[in-house]
């Protein structure tokens, strides 16, 4: 038996900031797109891991007003789990994200104590987005 991963979804609040950082700035390739009930889901993979996909939906998409309101004041807080990327450039992939409009920048660059050398910031909606040299 194979198991893999196939899918991960991130809760945004505003898909086009959303689609701006993570397909114009990171520069993953959209997938798939689809609206339904005023919500969209956008499913988007890199070019180096295109089996891997990456969801993009809003709280209330697909869930209770309860649920969707519980979810949308975690996302606000910046409380969900993030998301970790590696590049071939760090340097040049944290300046690139560190240019977008509205960027928060959490760390610049650095060599960390385990070993790694990453970056971080938070993606339009508030993810932690980490950045890791690979």
């Amino acid at each position: 038996m194979t198991v893999s991963i196939s899918h991960v979804h991130v809760l945004v609040d505003d898909p086009d900031a959303a689609l701006a950082f993570y397909r114009d700035t990171l520069g993953l390739t959209v997938r798939n797109e689809v609206s339904q009930g005023g919500f969209r889901w956008i499913t988007l993979a890199t070019a180096g891991q295109p089996e891997i996909q990456i969801v993009l939906s809003q709280p209330h998409a697909g869930r209770s007003k309860e649920d969707g309101d519980a979810l949308a004041a975690l996302l606000a807080k910046g409380e969900l789990r993030p998301l970790q990327f590696s590049s071939d450039n760090l340097d040049e992939t944290f300046e690139k994200v560190a240019g977008m409009p509205g960027a928060d920048v959490v760390q610049e660059p650095v060599s960390q104590p385990w070993g790694a050398r990453d970056a971080a910031v938070r993606d339009p909606a508030g993810n932690m987005v980490r950045i890791e040299q690979s």
